[in-house]
């Protein structure tokens, strides 16, 4: 096994290429050349985003009520990741579907350059090239032109400036929380950043020796606390902000919310994998993790199991936890990261992985993404309604809801799962069941004049066979019912 100091540099390779050097912008452009895949736009719910950004840079204005359903118009909506739809939309402005594309896979690449660098520093060989992989892995489901994407960057490098404050006994840099600002308007994972303070600061608390050193700790990891929660707060919704995930948290209709369902093991996946992986490498090797730092991981783990969302944190933040321990357990030494150590190559490699990328986004832009029918995106389902009948309104499947606000019509109900609250929520669950009784009452009461259902769905067989409507069309993904 290579030492930290003699990884990369292999008798007859070239001076200055090191592993330090040569795997972060191999990891960036891999990453941003997968994240390229039209597969990135596979949700119903990126329409929407996309659609919400344009109206706020038309109007120059964040959104406060609901501009889409014909439900809830008018009603109170909290725009919490008004900063990544104004991203999202503003990159469809510029170069369409294309262009979105584009925006995640430069987050996606920017997450796994900094990851690969930030693993470099503690770990080399077969173990990082492992933690690097189940930690990229774990985000492949999450892999979405969606805001927290664009946040994944800065998850994972304020996870690394914990870990490395720690490593050297002193409180965060106060040049990373404008990162946290940045973060609150992006998307609701900020909290978890802000939560993840406490156990470090307790930690470099119960480490510190003396009661001069104790009241050191307290006042400098206290004020970045304090620090940071005030960045947070730096929004248009002020307090609201932080406020918002609470609140959404204690909804108890998430469960049937997919994104928000628990993980699935009915087919191995990157979860499986990493569980199996870690258990193998924790019964063949001493393996020791800070108490606090254990506690932070089973959270994660806990989650992730609870919510499969929550699987691409687990990976970023679980392979940083895991760096400095693996390396130990296989004998690569325990000294801190050096926070000025740079590669002599590091800037020459760098600019050509960037110069790599832009030839492959210039690739993505020369055949530009055309949307087809996918999960999510019943494209030629609608294609297949009149022009009047679309003009009426429609009792839709909840997946659907994202891409008919995309495509300009006014949806019964889609994604946005705080506006239309917990009550609403269980209503429409009872009513696609079917809840024959209440369909037929629904339909009547609000005047719906076409249904939108994915195919295979039970409420189907029922519209069947409801009076006064008739199927109008059926593929794959979606099918159309009409009033007779």
């Amino acid at each position: 096994m290579l030492s930290r100091t003699q990884s990369g540099a292999r008798e007859g390779a070239p001076a200055g290429l090191t592993l330090r050097s040569v795997a972060p912008p191999a990891a960036g452009v891999l990453a941003f050349l997968a994240a390229l895949s039209v597969g990135v736009l596979n949700d119903g719910d990126t329409l929407w985003h996309v659609a919400a950004g344009r109206l706020m840079i038309a109007r120059r204005a964040v959104i406060h009520s609901d501009p889409f359903s014909y439900t809830f118009a008018g009603a109170a909506w909290h725009t919490h990741e008004w900063l990544a739809q104004i991203l999202l939309g503003g990159a469809f402005g510029l170069g369409g579907w294309s262009a979105v594309v584009i925006l995640t896979a430069a987050a996606a690449g920017l997450t796994a350059w900094l990851l690969a660098r930030d693993l470099s520093r503690w770990v080399t060989g077969l173990p990082w090239l492992c933690l690097l992989a189940l930690g990229l892995s774990l985000g492949t489901g999450s892999l979405l032109a969606r805001p927290h994407m664009l946040a994944l960057p800065i998850l994972e490098i304020w996870t690394a400036e914990l870990l490395r404050a720690r490593a050297e006994d002193r409180a965060p840099r106060w040049v990373v929380l404008p990162l946290m600002a940045l973060w609150a308007n992006l998307h609701g994972g900020f909290m978890f950043g802000l939560a993840m303070i406490a156990p470090f600061a307790l930690e470099a608390l119960l480490a510190a020796r003396s009661a001069g050193a104790r009241r050191d700790v307290v006042l400098r990891w206290g004020a970045f606390g304090l620090a940071a929660a005030a960045m947070a707060v730096v929004s248009p919704d002020g307090i609201g902000t932080v406020l918002f995930p609470i609140q959404l948290l204690g909804m108890r209709s998430l469960a049937h919310i997919g994104e928000w369902a628990p993980a699935s093991f009915a087919t191995v996946g990157p979860l499986e994998i990493a569980l199996m992986a870690g258990l193998f490498v924790a019964v063949t090797r001493p393996i020791r993790l800070p108490v606090l730092r254990a506690m932070l991981l089973l959270l994660l783990l806990h989650l992730a199991l609870q919510h499969a969302r929550y699987e691409q944190m687990l990976g970023v933040i679980g392979a940083l936890i895991l760096a400095r321990p693996m390396a130990q357990a296989f004998g690569q030494g325990a000294a801190a990261p050096a926070s000025g150590e740079r590669p002599a190559r590091a800037p020459i490699l760098t600019a050509g992985a960037l110069a790599l990328a832009v030839l492959l986004a210039a690739g993505r832009v020369a055949w530009p993404v055309v949307l087809g029918d996918a999960a999510g995106r019943p494209v030629s389902a609608i294609a297949a309604v009149p022009a009047a009948t679309l003009r009426t309104h429609v009792l839709n499947d909840y997946s659907f809801g994202g891409y008919l606000i995309g495509r300009g019509l006014q949806p019964f109900i889609d994604s946005r799962a705080d506006l239309y609250g917990d009550a609403y929520l269980e209503a429409y669950d009872r009513l696609v069941r079917p809840d024959r009784a209440a369909l037929a009452a629904t339909l009547d009461a609000r005047q719906v004049g076409w249904t939108l259902f994915r195919a295979g769905s039970p409420v189907v067989e029922a519209m069947d066979e409801m009076p006064g409507w008739r199927r109008l069309y059926a593929d794959r993904w979606a099918v159309v019912h009409v009033r007779r």
